[in-house]
């Protein structure tokens, strides 16, 4: 049931900052470069990945997106 619930999270998460990626007109690569990470990494953050590293990504991913 957790499992579930944090799956269902992260799918809500990676369309809300792919609608806001559309609404801008930018790519995830165009992202990348924008916040100064790899392509692969933002990738893994977008998906859901739960590491140090990907979480760090999204808070400046939302940063940039205006999604705090």
């Amino acid at each position: 049931m957790v499992e579930q619930s944090l799956v269902e999270t992260a799918k809500e998460v990676k369309k809300q900052i792919k609608f806001h990626l559309l609404e801008r007109d930018m790519t995830q690569v165009e992202l990348a470069e924008l916040i100064g990470e790899g392509a692969i990494q933002v990738n893994r953050a977008i998906s859901g990945d739960m590491s140090p590293k990907s979480m760090n990504i999204r808070k400046k991913i939302y940063r940039v997106l205006d999604m705090e």
